[in-house]
């Protein structure tokens, strides 16, 4: 079974909370009457929602049901990631994004930066309705650290970091809105278990991070070409453990390595999680994370 079939069954699981999710993106899409179709598959097309289907999972398995208050929370999680991206694309000056022409291509980069500052907005008025101001300084916080992770990556192109570095770029640039999402999720619920959820999510998404660099380099996907980061001088932890860009075999392996202790280190934190479909579907998920 491929990870895409893997990764549907896993969701199935959740399915209902996914497609209120679906709802709540679209209802913030009517911007201008130009944008609302591009911006719909943006937001909803090919997207794994990954930050969402982890919360949800681990939420339910938790013992919680999800209420109105959660799908405002992972509905700004979302929409603060994929406003990141139309601001990425602006940057890295990309032509296409999930397999879609991307907006700034279609339209131009004002459009594209206006649109992403847009989501910001919305996001931020999902955040309010929670009124929880602990969980918003907690976005905000991450939001900042995001923008940190992005400028060590700029002011360092083309030099290889040590693995701390990296680790660290990488908790900001990616596990940070996880965090969010999974430790925000607990705390809406009155869960107990704060900090586990937080290394849980953490670790997350580190590993999943580091998988996505380990498929850059090792092959290419239909959303991401082949050794990208390798070839914009962005280095990522195989280059990390060959310390070279041309002799990667070693790295590789080692990369596989650390990626599987992540997964082992969620595994022996799911095991406080009471037995339930849930956490069937949530390991499952950390087991998919090793298929790199």
């Amino acid at each position: 079974m491929s990870f895409g079939a893997k990764y549907k069954k896993i969701t199935e699981t959740i399915k209902d909370d996914l497609t209120r999710l679906e709802e709540e993106l679209k209802s913030e899409i009517n911007i201008y009457p130009a944008l609302t179709e591009v911006l719909s598959g943006f937001l909803t097309t090919k997207s794994k929602h990954i930050r969402a289907v982890t919360a949800f999972l681990y939420l339910r398995a938790s013992g919680f049901e999800p209420d109105e208050r959660q799908y405002n929370l992972q509905t700004a999680v979302e929409i603060i990631h994929n406003a990141s991206l139309l601001h990425d694309d602006v940057i890295d000056e990309c032509d296409t994004r999930r397999g879609q022409t991307t907006i700034n291509k279609g339209f131009n980069n004002k459009i594209a930066i206006l649109t992403g500052d847009y989501l910001l907005a919305s996001a931020l008025d999902r955040l309010n309705r929670l009124e929880t101001p602990e969980i918003t300084a907690l976005c905000t916080k991450t939001v900042r650290e995001m923008c940190r992770g992005e400028f060590f990556q700029y002011f360092n192109l083309g030099k290889i970091p040590t693995l701390e570095q990296y680790l660290k770029k990488t908790e900001q640039k990616t596990a940070g809105l996880f965090r969010v999402a999974i430790e925000g999720a607990m705390k809406l619920a009155g869960g107990q278990n704060i900090k586990t959820a937080s290394e849980f999510a953490l670790n997350f998404g580190t590993a999943f991070q580091i998988r996505d660099d380990l498929l850059n380099i090792t092959g290419p996907t239909q959303l991401k070409p082949s050794q990208n980061d390798l070839l914009c001088g962005i280095y990522n932890a195989p280059v990390i453990f060959s310390g070279n860009t041309e002799n990667l075999a070693e790295g590789i392996e080692k990369t596989k390595d650390l990626l599987n202790n992540y997964v082992i280190k969620m595994l022996r934190l799911t095991d406080r999680l009471t037995d339930s479909k849930y956490k069937t579907a949530l390991r499952e998920l950390l087991e998919l994370l090793n298929d790199a």
